[in-house]
């Protein structure tokens, strides 16, 4: 059986039930790689330049780790999943990157998604792939289709079922939830932590920010949680029309929060990152002129501190807890 290397970073959490569908339909095997650790950090950022960001070092130790575990690394190249809205151009790059900086890897399988060339070009880059495992393009197309009902399956148990990415991936693909994962049933605080899933659903990255928030008995709620109509509706009231899928992420979820009943909005983002950069200040100025929910920034590197950071959180929290102590109060 042909082994398909997944690297678990970037893209994977958006995309990973629905890429396994298709390259399991095909008769091959989808192989992850390991959680991050300070290993692949290290040996993913020596391959690249100091000036990389963080997400991306991290990527390349995850494909270091694949190697001799499979026959193939899939790395697609998605430009552009809505009209006249464009990725990171991280994303544009990565598999020719990966290349350069990781020689001895597998070969690589690359699909280029870019819905502003058309439905045809899309359709054609997608048999290109499944030819890599049969030559029979009704098996292809099958292979697309329950991909695309999976897909469709693992958005709506995110936005109709309040789940987290790792949540849904667990339910969608028949696995036990990550037990970090699991929520009390007691929770009388609700804070929405906004920013890209390779940041929020990576344990190494954001040092279990969701976790330790959830086992503090709070309610966590993320960007993947809201349908993408409402994305899409917030953005347009802040910045007029979208010209980043990241804007969708951040500015949307940030501006939905923001206008909510929830106790408090975290921003997560990775230093160096231009978009992210300009994301967080458009929110940042919205936080200050509703001056309604109290808004956090974390900025995360290879160096952050996990001590910064939970002290930073539990200042956060204990700031909520005496808001919502004197509005008891007053309310008594």
């Amino acid at each position: 059986m042909i082994k398909v290397g997944i690297p678990r970073a970037l893209l994977y959490y958006q995309y990973y039930p629905m890429w396994r569908t298709f390259f399991e339909e095909l008769g091959a095997e989808a192989i992850v790689s390991p959680v991050t650790s300070r290993v692949m950090l290290q040996e993913g950022g020596a391959r690249v330049v100091a000036d990389t960001c963080l997400p991306v070092k991290i990527f390349i130790g995850h494909v270091l780790s694949l190697i001799g575990n499979c026959d193939f690394i899939f790395i697609p190249t998605i430009r552009s999943i809505r009209k006249n809205t464009y990725n990171c151009s991280k994303f544009l790059g990565l598999s020719a990157m990966t290349r350069a900086a990781v020689p001895e890897a597998p070969p690589i399988l690359d699909i280029m998604v870019d819905v502003n060339k058309g439905r045809l070009r899309l359709y054609q880059a997608i048999y290109r792939l499944g030819k890599n495992f049969t030559p029979y393009p009704h098996k292809i197309r099958q292979a697309s289709l329950d991909a695309w009902r999976t897909q469709l399956k693992y958005r709506y148990m995110m936005s109709n079922r309040g789940l987290t990415q790792p949540q849904a991936i667990a339910k969608v693909l028949g696995t036990s939830t990550p037990e970090s994962q699991v929520e009390s049933p007691e929770t009388k605080t609700t804070i929405a932590v906004i920013g890209h899933p390779y940041l929020l659903h990576d344990d190494f990255i954001s040092h279990r920010i969701i976790p330790r928030l959830k086992q503090a008995n709070v309610k966590v709620l993320t960007p993947e949680m809201l349908a993408d109509t409402t994305l899409e509706s917030a953005v347009m009231k802040v910045m007029g029309r979208i010209q980043w899928t990241c804007e969708s992420e951040i500015v949307g979820a940030g501006e939905h929060y923001l206008r909510s009943d929830v106790d408090g909005v975290i921003n997560v983002m990775a230093f160096g990152c231009g978009p992210d950069s300009l994301m967080m200040d458009v929110i940042r100025r919205q936080a200050t002129r509703l001056r309604s929910t109290p808004f956090m920034n974390l900025t995360i590197d290879e160096h952050t501190s996990e001590v910064g950071i939970i002290t930073r959180l539990e200042a956060f929290m204990d700031m909520i807890y005496r808001k919502q102590r004197a509005r008891v109060a007053v309310c008594g």
